[in-house]
């Protein structure tokens, strides 16, 4: 039987834990950081989890994550 495909975006962007979480990075860091305070840009810095109802259809997406 053939491997199965890993989605090229999904790979890029996500994560899967120890634990079988999916972990993400933050949206709003690409520009316009002056706008920010510093608290907000460091707060950003940090990887976040998946909704869990996003979850299940991200690992589709990561067949070996």
């Amino acid at each position: 039987m053939p491997k199965m495909k890993t989605n090229s975006s999904a790979k890029k962007r996500f994560k899967v834990t120890g634990s079988g979480r999916v972990r993400r990075g933050s949206a709003g860091l690409s520009h316009m950081m002056l706008g920010k305070s510093a608290n907000r840009r460091r707060n950003l810095r940090k990887h976040n989890m998946v909704n869990d109802n996003d979850e299940k259809r991200i690992l589709k997406m990561l067949p070996y994550g």
